[in-house]
């Protein structure tokens, strides 16, 4: 390792072992930082400390590139920038909390007290505007006893990655977003994207709160396209032939819209969107601006799975069962935080109606839950047959293969919601399959229109 530039990286969760993991196939040395023993002690037996795509392969790789420690004296004496990627939880004000990132600084701003050489400090987890300049800088001058933009460097800098696809995410970004106290706070921090990315994506440099600013507002944009589409999938249930991935295809064929994040579904979970309409509302409502837009789209998304039981109660009936497959936020994850398909679950056991659920890479998440009523099973096969009503909630590609025969094996055929529309091809016009975001009845669809223009 001798010769090679070392960063260090300041947790060492999904994103910070994916992020350690890709700079080290990039080249660098790679300082991991943690506080549970349990994650050091297996990056540096070269075992992946979290489930994520492709990181065991890279951990194994290029495992003599990378190390682990609990000492912040270590990681920061031997290298020369450290990125700080640390859990930011809501609060109970719907901000973002910066209690583990304080404690971090502190940490570094000792390990710094002891470093004569520049080092440059990045921070990459998501925060409010404020949080960088005003409720971190201040902990670390004072533990360094260094001034910032003499003795050290500053830069916020967020990544737009998605769970599943961490690492190439990273190493492939739209573009780079640098919040920096300074130019050669900035400078530096360019200087090694330019060497770990291996696409060429613009750079966007700004100040420190415009950057905080720019990765909330991003995030929160997407939820608002999310959830316009979920709208539009309203919709085509209530007009004839109504069909929302017509509408949507053509909608993502104007540049100004695209047609990104423009799929009817289910609505949007996962731990960052739900939370980040919250915290930029509270952001708003602090800075005396208007926040009713960002409302809208956290209290429509919320009422998804309950507006969804709630046209369903021709068909739901108390002491039946539903199946539902797909319980985590999103198809190959295992995440369940926030997840649509869970507050389905409960909402069916609201109506007296038993829930079975498959999910094998979520499943052990979802035992782990507290209260939840969902049964879950071992097998696709277990799940449709033990139900009379089955829910497609992700698009998840195992399910793809199944067909209508699957559906109707065992007892009497069942009736299929299917939330992304995976089965429509195979279902046709049959009256068991309920396909969101396309219109179910014609006849009463064009009776309220014509009523309307009558």
């Amino acid at each position: 390792m001798k010769g090679k530039d070392t960063v260090s990286i300041i947790g060492l969760g999904k994103l910070g072992a994916s992020m350690a993991a890709a700079m080290a196939s990039r080249g660098f040395r790679v300082i991991g930082v943690d506080v549970v023993p349990r994650s050091v002690e297996l990056l540096n037996q070269g075992k992946p400390p979290v489930v994520e795509t492709n990181l065991a392969e890279y951990i194994t790789k290029y495992r003599k590139d990378l190390e682990a420690t609990a000492d912040y004296r270590h990681a920061i004496g031997n290298s020369d920038i450290t990125f700080v990627i640390v859990p930011t939880p809501s609060d109970e004000r719907g901000a973002f909390s910066i209690k583990y990132a304080l404690s971090a600084f502190q940490s570094i701003g000792e390990a710094l007290r002891e470093k004569d050489a520049y080092h440059t400090v990045v921070l990459t987890s998501t925060v409010l505007p404020g949080s960088t300049r005003f409720g971190l800088l201040p902990v670390l001058e004072e533990a360094s006893g260094k001034r910032c933009g003499v003795d050290f460097g500053l830069c916020y800098s967020p990544e737009f990655i998605a769970l599943g696809s961490v690492i190439h995410d990273f190493l492939n970004p739209d573009f780079l977003l640098i919040g920096e106290f300074d130019r050669k706070s900035g400078d530096v921090l360019t200087g090694y994207y330019s060497r770990i990315m291996e696409n060429d994506p613009p750079v966007k440099r700004m100040s420190l709160e415009n950057a905080e600013l720019t990765k909330i507002s991003l995030n929160s944009y997407v939820t608002m396209k999310i959830t316009f589409a979920n709208m539009v999938s309203a919709l085509c249930e209530r007009i004839p032939g109504g069909d929302v991935d017509v509408v949507t295809d053509a909608l993502g064929l104007d540049r100004r819209i695209g047609r990104r994040y423009l799929t009817g579904g289910l609505g949007f979970g996962g731990p960052c969107f739900p939370r980040d309409n919250v915290a930029l509302a509270f952001l708003a409502r602090s800075l005396g601006v208007s926040h009713e837009l960002l409302l809208a789209t956290d209290h429509f998304n919320r009422n998804i799975p309950g507006e969804a039981v709630k046209k369903l109660q021709g068909i739901l009936r108390p002491g039946m069962t539903a199946g539902i497959l797909g319980l985590s936020y999103k198809p190959l994850s295992c995440v369940v935080e926030e997840s649509q398909g869970m507050l389905l679950a409960e909402a069916l056991a609201d109506h007296d109606v038993k829930v079975f659920g498959y999910d094998p890479l979520a499943k052990p998440e979802v035992l782990r839950q507290r209260g939840v009523r969902i049964e879950m099973v071992d097998s696709v096969r277990d799940c449709i047959d033990a139900s009379d009503v089955v829910f497609i909630t992700t698009p998840d590609p195992a399910f793809k293969d199944l067909t209508r025969a699957d559906f109707s094996r065992g007892r009497q055929p069942k009736t299929v919601v299917d939330f992304w529309r995976v089965f429509k091809n195979e279902f046709g016009d049959d009256p068991r399959y309920v396909p969101a975001g396309m219109s179910p009845d014609m006849e009463e669809g064009a009776g309220i229109l014509k009523r309307m223009w009558s």
